[in-house]
């Protein structure tokens, strides 16, 4: 074989090689992603946000990005599920379409991998004069 031939069946560099994106990376992304469209007071239920809460004041913890999110990641293809909690007044349906638009062009862009479906499940709506389920974190400790 000519050396002429064997580069031609050789696989590009870019090719050679498996790339896989765990469902944590795709779920951090999806939520930061929902958490940038207005509208979005809150990700996941209010169970969830209570745990989460709970969970976030131990030291060193953040608050959870993927609070909220659900990811399946397939080699080629993922599919998500999101809690959100909306603020008062704004129109649902117009938030959910701007949060799978936002969601699916970041993740896409992002991973390489094809959004199949955004699941948007609107679990509570942030009243004016409500307070956060969530406490602010202490400044001093």
């Amino acid at each position: 074989m000519t050396d002429t031939a064997k580069k031609e069946t050789a696989a590009a560099p870019a090719d050679r090689g498996r790339t896989t994106v765990a469902d944590g990376v795709v779920e951090k992304i999806a939520g930061l992603a929902a958490r940038d469209v207005v509208g979005v007071h809150a990700m996941g239920s209010g169970l969830a946000r209570t745990f989460g809460a709970v969970r976030d004041r131990v030291p060193g913890g953040g608050k959870s990005v993927t609070r909220g999110v659900k990811a399946e990641v397939g080699e080629v293809q993922t599919a998500l599920d999101l809690e959100i909690v909306v603020d008062y007044g704004v129109a649902i349906a117009d938030v959910a379409r701007s949060v799978r638009e936002n969601v699916i062009s970041a993740v896409e862009r992002m991973t390489g991998l094809e959004v199949v479906e955004v699941n948007i499940a609107v679990t509570d709506v942030k009243l004016p004069d409500e307070e956060d389920d969530e406490e602010p974190e202490p400044r001093l400790q």
